[in-house]
């Protein structure tokens, strides 16, 4: 086992690591902004442009995400990693609208009526009114959906062989041929996996526990 807790298997599976959390957070920065879009299309009253949105939305909740990691690798024949970000930006995208629909429905009517009344335009009430105070009630649900996208970037190993963490570690595995030293590679990417996640779900408990107390006092 001692061959196996080396500097360089370790550093190749940090680096796996570290490219596990620059997907996921280029994924989530752009769903954000795509989330977005999509939230204020559904909630506009162009039907158009709301029947638009709601047909997105349902199309990706409804679809598994390894189908659309194969979509943008097999059928658009994009890059690895520029597939792997693609994927993610377009099924996170439609968790994002619904988190941001519901942080946008948060903020009271009287906010809009009072840009309405200035004179602002859609944009600027959006821009400079509406989305700071709502990001305030999403925070805890976009680093949540942030947890999970990491999570579901083990599943690019298997499906374009992007070397993330899981795939460094599968290829460490090939390296060795005893099971305690199989099992114990399993126990550093899941040791791994839970700090990060673990992190960011304390992360998202403490600023909750943060809003409730503010609102009660």
């Amino acid at each position: 086992m001692a061959e196996l807790f080396t500097w360089i298997n370790m550093r190749f599976l940090l680096q796996g690591l570290g490219m596990t959390l620059v997907i996921s957070a280029i994924a989530i920065v752009c769903s954000i902004v795509l989330g977005t879009v999509i939230s204020i299309m559904r909630t506009s009253n162009n039907r158009v442009l709301s029947a638009i949105a709601t047909v997105y939305i349902e199309i990706f909740k409804n679809t598994p995400l390894l189908l659309w990691i194969m979509f943008t690798f097999f059928v658009a024949q994009l890059p690895p990693l520029g597939a792997a970000v693609l994927a993610f930006t377009l099924f996170t995208s439609a968790s994002v609208a619904e988190i941001v629909r519901g942080g946008l429905a948060s903020v009271p009517f009287g906010q809009y009526e009072a840009a309405k009344s200035q004179g602002f335009s859609i944009v600027q009430t959006y821009a400079t009114i509406i989305l700071p105070q709502a990001l305030r009630n999403m925070i805890p649900a976009l680093l949540s959906q942030f947890v999970t996208t990491i999570k579901d970037t083990s599943f690019l190993w298997g499906a374009m062989a992007v070397q993330e963490l899981m795939g460094r570690g599968m290829i460490l595995m090939n390296s060795y041929n005893s099971t305690e030293q199989i099992f114990a590679i399993f126990g550093i990417m899941a040791v791994l996996y839970f700090i990060v996640c673990f992190t960011l779900s304390q992360i998202v408990r403490a600023y909750q526990r943060k809003i409730k107390k503010e609102r009660t006092s």
